[in-house]
């Protein structure tokens, strides 16, 4: 196996590996947090909307994702697919 093999492989592993969306994280989250909080836990989300007022967060895809609304910028519901 050649250096550039092994370098590629092992940071294909590093970014596998380094995701914040685990269960452990997911069972920090509580109301009243602030979005910075929350994004300290699982990092930038992947997508946001905000429709009057509310502020719908979701970090992951369709196969495991963790959605959060914030109201006031402060986290009012959550909620989690396919966590591990």
């Amino acid at each position: 196996m050649n250096v550039r093999m092994v370098l590629a492989m092992g940071l294909l592993l590093l970014v596998l590996g380094c995701s914040n969306l685990t269960i452990e994280n997911y069972n920090q989250i509580a109301t009243g947090m602030s979005y910075e909080e929350v994004t300290e836990l699982l990092g930038k989300p992947d997508q946001c909307d905000d429709v009057m007022g509310v502020r719908s967060c979701r970090w992951g895809d369709d196969t495991r994702s963790v959605n959060v609304n914030f109201v006031g910028g402060k986290v009012l519901l959550f909620s989690s697919s396919n966590l591990q």
